[in-house]
Protein backbone atom coordinates (compact mmCIF):
# COMPACT_ATOMS: atom_id res chain seq x y z
CA UNK A 1 0.00 0.00 0.00
CA UNK A 2 2.74 2.45 0.89
CA UNK A 3 4.67 1.45 -2.20
CA UNK A 4 1.67 1.84 -4.55
CA UNK A 5 0.57 5.13 -2.98
CA UNK A 6 4.06 6.59 -3.03
CA UNK A 7 4.53 5.65 -6.70
CA UNK A 8 1.10 7.01 -7.71
CA UNK A 9 1.60 10.30 -5.86
CA UNK A 10 5.16 10.70 -7.18
CA UNK A 11 3.96 10.21 -10.76
CA UNK A 12 1.00 12.57 -10.26
CA UNK A 13 3.49 15.24 -9.08
CA UNK A 14 5.58 14.62 -12.21
CA UNK A 15 8.68 13.48 -10.34
CA UNK A 16 11.03 10.74 -11.45
CA UNK A 17 12.56 8.32 -8.96
CA UNK A 18 15.87 10.12 -9.40
CA UNK A 19 14.35 13.54 -8.63
CA UNK A 20 12.61 12.21 -5.52
CA UNK A 21 15.84 10.52 -4.39
CA UNK A 22 17.78 13.79 -4.74
CA UNK A 23 15.19 15.68 -2.70
CA UNK A 24 15.34 13.00 0.03
CA UNK A 25 19.15 12.67 -0.06
CA UNK A 26 19.02 8.96 -0.88
CA UNK A 27 20.02 6.98 -3.97
CA UNK A 28 17.53 6.19 -6.74
CA UNK A 29 17.70 2.45 -5.98
CA UNK A 30 16.34 3.15 -2.50
CA UNK A 31 13.26 4.85 -3.93
CA UNK A 32 12.90 1.98 -6.40
CA UNK A 33 12.99 -0.57 -3.56
CA UNK A 34 10.34 1.39 -1.63
CA UNK A 35 8.08 1.50 -4.67
CA UNK A 36 8.58 -2.21 -5.36
CA UNK A 37 7.73 -3.03 -1.75
CA UNK A 38 11.15 -4.60 -1.10
CA UNK A 39 11.88 -2.21 1.76
CA UNK A 40 10.20 0.58 3.69
CA UNK A 41 11.51 3.99 4.76
CA UNK A 42 12.02 4.75 8.44
CA UNK A 43 9.76 7.24 10.19
CA UNK A 44 12.01 10.24 9.58
CA UNK A 45 12.22 9.48 5.87
CA UNK A 46 8.47 8.87 5.75
CA UNK A 47 7.89 12.39 7.07
CA UNK A 48 10.37 13.75 4.53
CA UNK A 49 8.60 11.87 1.73
CA UNK A 50 5.24 13.32 2.79
CA UNK A 51 6.73 16.84 2.80
CA UNK A 52 8.37 16.43 -0.62
CA UNK A 53 5.21 14.95 -2.14
CA UNK A 54 3.04 17.47 -0.26
CA UNK A 55 0.86 14.63 1.00
CA UNK A 56 -0.08 13.67 4.57
CA UNK A 57 1.64 10.60 6.00
CA UNK A 58 -1.78 9.05 6.60
CA UNK A 59 -2.44 9.20 2.85
CA UNK A 60 0.88 7.51 2.12
CA UNK A 61 0.10 4.74 4.61
CA UNK A 62 -3.61 4.52 3.70
CA UNK A 63 -5.35 1.81 1.72
CA UNK A 64 -5.12 3.21 -1.80
CA UNK A 65 -4.96 6.56 -3.53
CA UNK A 66 -8.02 6.33 -5.73
CA UNK A 67 -9.36 9.80 -5.04
CA UNK A 68 -7.61 11.29 -8.05
CA UNK A 69 -8.83 8.45 -10.23
CA UNK A 70 -12.37 8.88 -8.95
CA UNK A 71 -12.16 12.62 -9.55
CA UNK A 72 -10.79 12.09 -13.05
CA UNK A 73 -13.47 9.49 -13.79
CA UNK A 74 -16.11 11.90 -12.58
CA UNK A 75 -14.66 14.68 -14.73
CA UNK A 76 -14.53 12.36 -17.74
CA UNK A 77 -18.10 11.24 -17.20
CA UNK A 78 -19.23 14.88 -16.94
CA UNK A 79 -17.42 15.71 -20.18
CA UNK A 80 -18.97 12.69 -21.88
CA UNK A 81 -22.39 13.79 -20.68
CA UNK A 82 -21.87 17.24 -22.20
CA UNK A 83 -20.68 15.68 -25.47
CA UNK A 84 -23.71 13.37 -25.52
CA UNK A 85 -26.04 16.34 -25.01
CA UNK A 86 -24.33 18.23 -27.83
CA UNK A 87 -24.63 15.22 -30.14
CA UNK A 88 -28.31 14.82 -29.23
CA UNK A 89 -28.95 18.50 -29.99
CA UNK A 90 -27.10 18.20 -33.30
CA UNK A 91 -29.12 15.09 -34.18
CA UNK A 92 -32.37 16.89 -33.33
CA UNK A 93 -31.40 19.89 -35.46
CA UNK A 94 -30.44 17.62 -38.36
CA UNK A 95 -33.76 15.77 -38.08
CA UNK A 96 -35.71 19.06 -38.04
CA UNK A 97 -33.77 20.36 -41.03
CA UNK A 98 -34.44 17.21 -43.03
CA UNK A 99 -38.10 17.32 -41.97
CA UNK A 100 -38.55 20.88 -43.29
CA UNK A 101 -36.60 20.14 -46.47
CA UNK A 102 -38.92 17.24 -47.19
CA UNK A 103 -41.95 19.48 -46.61
CA UNK A 104 -40.41 21.97 -49.07
CA UNK A 105 -39.92 19.18 -51.63
CA UNK A 106 -43.60 18.24 -51.28
CA UNK A 107 -44.74 21.86 -51.69
CA UNK A 108 -42.53 22.46 -54.74
CA UNK A 109 -43.57 19.16 -56.34
CA UNK A 110 -47.24 19.95 -55.78
CA UNK A 111 -46.80 23.50 -57.14
CA UNK A 112 -45.03 22.33 -60.30
CA UNK A 113 -47.60 19.60 -60.80
CA UNK A 114 -50.43 22.15 -60.38
CA UNK A 115 -48.75 24.54 -62.85
CA UNK A 116 -48.37 21.75 -65.41
CA UNK A 117 -52.00 20.74 -64.93
CA UNK A 118 -53.25 24.32 -65.30
CA UNK A 119 -51.20 25.25 -68.33
CA UNK A 120 -51.15 21.82 -69.96
CA UNK A 121 -48.48 21.51 -72.62
CA UNK A 122 -48.36 24.96 -74.22
CA UNK A 123 -45.32 24.08 -76.28
CA UNK A 124 -47.43 21.73 -78.45
CA UNK A 125 -48.94 24.74 -80.24
CA UNK A 126 -45.63 26.45 -80.93
CA UNK A 127 -44.14 26.95 -84.39
CA UNK A 128 -41.13 24.68 -84.55
CA UNK A 129 -39.75 26.30 -87.72
CA UNK A 130 -37.44 28.39 -85.55
CA UNK A 131 -34.54 26.24 -84.22
CA UNK A 132 -34.45 28.09 -80.88
CA UNK A 133 -38.15 27.48 -80.29
CA UNK A 134 -37.68 23.83 -81.22
CA UNK A 135 -34.89 23.41 -78.67
CA UNK A 136 -36.92 25.11 -75.93
CA UNK A 137 -39.99 23.03 -76.83
CA UNK A 138 -38.00 19.78 -76.67
CA UNK A 139 -36.55 20.90 -73.33
CA UNK A 140 -40.02 21.59 -71.91
CA UNK A 141 -41.28 18.27 -73.23
CA UNK A 142 -38.33 16.38 -71.65
CA UNK A 143 -38.87 18.14 -68.32
CA UNK A 144 -42.60 17.42 -68.36
CA UNK A 145 -42.06 13.81 -69.37
CA UNK A 146 -39.51 13.22 -66.57
CA UNK A 147 -41.45 15.17 -63.98
CA UNK A 148 -44.73 13.34 -64.60
CA UNK A 149 -42.97 9.99 -64.17
CA UNK A 150 -40.78 10.94 -61.19
CA UNK A 151 -43.09 13.30 -59.27
CA UNK A 152 -45.25 10.57 -57.72
CA UNK A 153 -42.17 8.70 -56.50
CA UNK A 154 -40.54 11.88 -55.15
CA UNK A 155 -43.78 13.06 -53.53
CA UNK A 156 -44.47 9.66 -51.92
CA UNK A 157 -40.88 9.40 -50.66
CA UNK A 158 -41.05 12.91 -49.23
CA UNK A 159 -44.36 12.18 -47.44
CA UNK A 160 -42.90 9.01 -45.94
CA UNK A 161 -39.80 10.96 -44.90
CA UNK A 162 -41.94 13.66 -43.26
CA UNK A 163 -43.70 11.06 -41.13
CA UNK A 164 -40.45 9.34 -40.22
CA UNK A 165 -38.68 12.57 -39.20
CA UNK A 166 -41.48 14.05 -37.12
CA UNK A 167 -41.26 14.00 -33.33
Amino acid sequence: MLNENMKAIRKSKGLSQQELAVKLNVVRQTVSKWEQGLSVPDSDLLISISEVLETPVSTLLGETVDETEADSLKAISEKLEVINLQLAQRKTMRRKTIHWLLILVCVVTAAVFAALAKYGSPYLGWDYGDPETAVVGVGFHAFEWLFIRLAPVIFTGAIIGIFRTRK
